[in-house]
């Protein structure tokens, strides 16, 4: 009769096994093995980054996988060593026959793996993980400190198609060298542009630009930047405008520098219908009227461009339009604040942009608000979001562009943020609270700076990124409000340049424009710091920093491609086609048929920029991407075109009621008396800012001939204006 032995008692045999193991693998170490030691923070850790066992995705996620938790890319090897070793009836190591560790079986695929084959039996990196087993599994930690990371080439352009291997060293604290380019996990900023594999091997695609490869190894990380020319000569090129040879300004300089760089040349300026339309788009969020668009044309100014930004600058809708954006960021969320508190914060937002508020003292007046809400509308915001990690992170993502939220459990994998970091900037606000008394809400700060460590729950006081602790003061956020907004400041200053300029061309100089780090560099380092010693320079006026970016060559370009810049996304040689805001869509189709739209909870006329409650219902703005302010993300705001969007443009009825209305502009053009020419360009300056080319013109005539009636003309032109390209894009 088989007696079978309780588990515990199997358990324990096993651990003794293994602690007899260490300690004779230990008692045996002579001089010669010293070069065969492996460290386990140095050399097991880094293999289970490499093949991502350590990754969000894998055991490295919060809860860990299938009872199996490692840090994240192994920021924990003590941590990592009792998983592997002590963990789960220390049933994954198995010393006195190595190959049947559960860490090797099912990392081979011998024994099913969630995560499917992750290592061959046939590779170092198995060897090393065996050795390290049957040498007893024991945890040395490396005496050698990791002090810097190295990348070569750290530079170097690249044709089309090729391949660039890396080289990756470590550098210790006692001045030696080690090649760890097997070891390291790497990471592209543009899988479009260039591939890297895990051996470290870069292989460039098609598309000329810039791009940065990071590799990673423990807490240290460093970068190859790869600049990819055109193939194309601009020497010469055929039948295309070159670039110009002179300054044109300090901004287009850099920019011009660049696309020499990569044989690219810029496309031409567009016309004048063209920037009327995307500069009133980007600046006011609203369309030219046909009059507007009528005058701009006539007028012969050579400087009109300039008058025209100026003139948009000083309009209402300036500051309705980009309290909409900031609104967005600064969670300005009737659901969470009840009414009045949420209209109140959007106010507060909107009569700053009137006022022109600078950027530094609009994020100061929000980082540190304190007093009644009543009297200070701006500290809604730490009744939008309550908790003191979240404002934190709110805070830096938004005014820093930086993504704090990704060190609140451990080291941030692509940054040199620290847990410690997350928590001494979520400190700041511990002390902060939203009380109500009989004076009404207001913000109370009561206790010391302090955040407790999820860790040990020792304590962490408040302080800056990479800085000491904060002094004794009476808030810490007067001091976080003048280090954020410093002129110095690594992040505040490039984070706001960089939106504003996204915003304007499309896409940012750093993308995503809140993901500002070290490992993230921006595409045109030059570009970016004109961009952002001007802001500083006007005392973080917008304004101005607009007018600079609106005046650009870049800017003006009209989206017509040549040979040298058809595949060119990033360098700015030629405008793009940008989706409209879905508030801005939504006003825009309002505007050119004269019919307003009515929102729920909201006086039939008001815009959809004007609409400060996020969570009016309307299934436009909800399938066009309008955010739902729960992030501060800019990612909340969709702005991928899909079938919903084109179908329901194309068939909704809510749409045609508004081409077919009584009381529309197609009803009064047709009742007009106006000739089909004059109706037709009427309809053009409303959707397109332009007037028809001949062509269009002697097309939409004859087809106006042909129809049963003259309203069934109009609007159907109205509806084939509404649905294209021209008019759905800014561009």
């Amino acid at each position: 009769m088989k007696v079978r032995l309780p588990d515990r008692y199997i358990l324990i045999a096993m651990m003794l096994l293994l602690a007899s193991t260490i300690e004779a693998s230990e008692d045996g170490i002579g001089p010669a093995d010293e070069q065969q030691r492996v460290y386990f923070d140095t050399d097991v850790a880094p293999i289970l980054s490499r093949h991502g066992c350590n990754s969000s995705p894998c055991h490295g996620k919060a809860e860990g996988q299938n009872g199996f938790k490692l840090s994240v890319f192994g920021f924990d090897p003590p941590a990592d060593y009792e998983a592997i070793v002590m963990d789960g009836r220390g049933r994954r190591v198995f010393p006195a026959a190595a190959e049947k560790s559960l860490l090797l079986t099912k990392a081979t695929g011998v024994v099913p793996h969630g995560g499917g084959v992750r290592l061959s039996a046939k590779t170092t990196d198995y060897d090393v993980l065996r050795n390290w087993i049957e040498s007893g599994a024991r945890y040395i930690e490396n005496p050698q400190k990791l002090v810097e990371l190295r990348v070569s080439p750290d530079e170097k352009i690249l044709a089309f198609g090729s391949e660039q291997p890396l080289r990756v060293t470590a550098v210790f604290d006692d001045g030696s060298h080690r090649d760890v380019t097997s070891l390291c996990r790497y990471r592209t900023n543009n899988e479009g542009m260039a591939e890297v594999s895990e051996e470290g091997v870069v292989k460039v695609g098609q598309s000329p630009g810039h791009v940065a490869i990071m590799a990673g190894f423990l807490d240290q990380m460093s970068i190859a930047q790869i600049l990819i020319p055109n193939p194309h000569s601009a020497d010469s090129p055929p039948d295309i405008q070159s670039l110009p040879t002179t300054d044109v300004n300090p901004i287009d300089n850099a920019i011009n520098r660049r696309l020499s760089q990569l044989n690219i040349v810029a496309s031409p300026r567009c016309d004048d219908a063209t920037y009327l339309r995307r500069v009133s788009l980007d600046i006011i969020g609203t369309l030219p009227t046909a009059s507007e668009a009528r005058q701009f044309l006539d007028d012969t100014d050579p400087d009109k461009r300039v008058a025209l930004v100026d003139t948009l600058l000083e309009r209402e809708e300036y500051a309705r339009y980009w309290s909409l954006k900031w609104s967005d960021l600064l969670r300005v969320d009737r659901q969470v604040l009840g009414h009045k508190d949420a209209y109140a914060y959007y106010k507060w937002i909107r009569d700053a942009l009137a006022t022109d508020l600078p950027v530094d003292d609009f994020a100061r007046s929000v980082i540190a608000a304190d007093g009644r809400l009543a009297d200070h509308p701006a500290g809604t915001f730490f009744k939008a979001v309550p908790e003191s990690g979240k404002r934190s992170s709110l805070l830096s993502q938004v005014f820093l562009g930086v993504r704090l939220e990704c060190a609140e459990c451990h080291h941030h994998p692509f940054d040199r943020i620290s847990q410690n970091d997350y928590h001494g900037m979520r400190a700041f606000f511990e002390p902060v609270s939203i009380v109500s008394t009989s004076r009404g809400e207001l913000v109370n700060v009561d206790g010391e700076p302090v955040a407790k460590h999820p860790r040990d729950g020792s304590d962490v006081p408040a302080h800056v990124l990479g800085q000491e602790p904060v002094g004794d003061t009476s808030d810490a956020r007067d001091e976080l409000a003048r280090w954020m907004t410093s002129p110095d400041n690594p992040w505040f200053a490039r984070n706001m340049a960089n939106r504003l300029w996204a915003h304007f061309l499309g896409r940012g100089v750093i993308e995503p424009v809140d993901d500002l780090r070290e490992t993230n560099p921006p595409s045109n380092p030059e570009l970016l710091d004109v961009l952002t010693t001007i802001l500083i320079d006007n005392s973080f006026d917008t304004k101005a920093l607009i007018r600079s970016i609106v005046a650009t060559e870049a800017y003006q370009r009209s989206t017509t491609p040549n040979a040298t810049n058809e595949r060119d996304n990033q360098n700015y040689s030629r405008a793009t086609f940008k989706t409209m805001d879905a508030e801005v869509l939504m006003d825009a189709i309002s505007q050119a048929t004269d019919r307003p739209e009515k929102f729920p909870g909201h006086p039939l006329g008001i815009r959809a920029i004007d609409l400060w409650d996020s969570e009016a219902k309307h299934y436009f703005l909800n399938l066009f991407g309008r955010p739902l302010r729960k992030t501060s993300c800019e990612c909340e705001r969709i702005v991928e075109t899909n079938v919903s969007q084109v179908l329901h443009v194309l068939n909704s009825g809510e749409l045609q009621s508004k081409t077919a209305h009584p009381a529309s502009r197609m009803s009064r053009l047709e009742t007009s008396g106006r000739s089909a020419e004059s109706i037709i360009e009427e309809l053009y300056l409303t959707y397109f800012s332009r007037r028809p080319s001949a062509e269009e013109l002697e097309r939409v005539v004859a087809y106006f001939d042909r129809a049963e009636s003259r309203q069934d003309a109009i609007e159907d032109l109205a509806w084939s204006l509404m649905n294209s390209q021209e008019f759905l894009f800014n561009h």
